[in-house]
């Protein structure tokens, strides 16, 4: 931890010396650097420590349990294989009118949740706060936001389990860290994405995700989708594509393309300079999508398992994800200019409801996934984020064209065929999770 510490102090020294990185559109891969070295802090020393421990059979030597024994096996113990996997029995017609009402519910929670966080994220990391002293500034540290939202989830989830009577965590901790490290490092790419992109383009580059997730899900999970599933997945993208372009969401790539073609001197620099804060945000785009399909993945795989709820879920890998960013925030120089944005009111209370927001939506992802399954909820994500531009429409006015339309119609086209071919496929036993 010592060694990691100094690599970061020094990564960050070499950093604040170079007046050219600082105002470089690519900066962000620097400062992703930094998160990265100040999350192996925690994940390079508890690796090495889960590897000296199984190798001496540490846990099987174990004849009097102490405080320290115990902890260090609620974090690297092996998963508990008493837990009862029992195979799915066929449903009834109740069972599947309850199935539908708990999809409904899902759907809902999900919607509401997340359009106010969609709202709330643009907000904080695009508008000016003013501060106490009467100036105003811009929010910009997204790994402060990041662990606001996760140390908000984890205490909600953590006072739900303690309430019902529930054990916090149902498993060790370390298979949790895998989903937690891409957790946090999708949500700093999104938060960090709306530096360089507009949040159309945010969301246009989320409706793809379903395809990832399947690409995931095959991986982990072997689990093998049929040609009507991978057809209705790309007529989903296909549909969203046209509805997020025809409301807006290509005007700023256009709009680079012309100042590219036709400016000069200080106009071409500038044109240059917003090509590569293009380029910047794709490549984070990109980064969060690879991250956020293996999270969902990994944690369906985990939830096949067994023994975990959708709670548990929640709250252990929120445990982890705070861990990780703290130990990144700590060693952040800007930590305290990032504090002083929670002295303003406006600013604390925007925070606070997108951490409720974001929590609340945690919970609903993990019961959606521990229900119905990855795929079906990276589909409600997609239509969440077809309502955010919807709703980006009403407040602001902007027009729906054709295309647009012709996209919405596409894909509820899609979901109705994906939903038809599920029923009249023969129902499969579920395949084993692979680990």
């Amino acid at each position: 931890m010592w060694l990691i510490g100094r690599l970061y102090h020094e990564l960050l020294y070499a950093y604040e010396q170079s007046s050219t990185l600082t105002n470089i559109e690519y900066s962000w891969l620097f400062r992703l650097l930094l998160n990265v070295t100040g999350y192996s802090t925690i994940l390079v020393p508890g690796f090495i420590l889960y590897k000296y421990l199984h190798k001496i059979n540490y846990f099987q030597k174990i004849t009097n349990p102490s405080c320290l024994s115990r902890c260090l096996q609620a974090i690297f113990g092996e998963w508990d294989d008493r837990i009862p996997d029992p195979a799915k029995p066929s449903k009834v017609e109740g069972e599947k009118r309850k199935d539908s009402i708990e999809l409904l519910f899902c759907f809902t929670g999900l919607m509401g949740a997340y359009l106010v966080w969609g709202l709330l994220q643009e907000k904080i990391m695009t508008q000016k706060y003013v501060m106490p002293d009467g100036s105003t500034a811009r929010f910009s540290d997204s790994q402060l936001l990041v662990f606001v939202n996760r140390l908000v989830a984890l205490a909600v989830a953590a006072l739900r389990l303690r309430a019902s009577g529930r054990a916090l965590l149902g498993g060790p901790l370390y298979p949790f860290s895998y989903s937690a490290l891409t957790n946090v490092l999708s949500a700093w790419c999104q938060y960090e994405a709306l530096k360089y992109v507009s949040f159309p383009v945010q969301v246009l580059s989320k409706s793809c995700k379903v395809i990832p997730v399947m690409l995931m899900g095959a991986v982990l999970s072997r689990h093998k989708y049929s040609r009507a599933e991978w057809g209705t997945a790309a007529l989903i993208s296909l549909g969203m594509a046209l509805f997020l372009l025809g409301t807006g969401a290509a005007v700023q790539v256009m709009t680079l393309r012309a100042g590219a073609r036709g400016a000069g001197g200080a106009a071409g620099a500038a044109a240059a300079g917003a090509a590569a804060g293009a380029a910047s945000g794709a490549c984070l785009l990109a980064l969060y999508l690879c991250c956020d399909s293996f999270t969902s993945s990994w944690q369906a795989a985990l939830f096949a398992r067994g023994g975990v709820s959708a709670l548990q879920m929640l709250c252990a890998v929120n445990c982890c994800s705070c861990a990780l960013s703290a130990a990144a925030l700590l060693q952040a120089p800007a930590l305290s200019a990032a504090a002083r944005f929670l002295q303003s009111p406006v600013f604390a209370a925007d925070c606070l409801v997108l951490s409720l927001s974001s929590a609340l939506g945690q919970l609903f992802i993990y019961r959606t996934i521990f229900k119905f399954g990855a795929v079906v909820f990276t589909i409600i994500m997609t239509l969440r984020q077809a309502a955010s531009v919807l709703l980006s429409c009403a407040v602001y006015g902007h027009a729906v064209s054709g295309p647009a339309a012709a996209g919405v119609l596409l894909v509820f086209a899609a979901l109705a065929l994906r939903l038809y071919c599920k029923q009249r496929a023969p129902r499969a036993p579920p395949a084993a999770a692979a680990l």
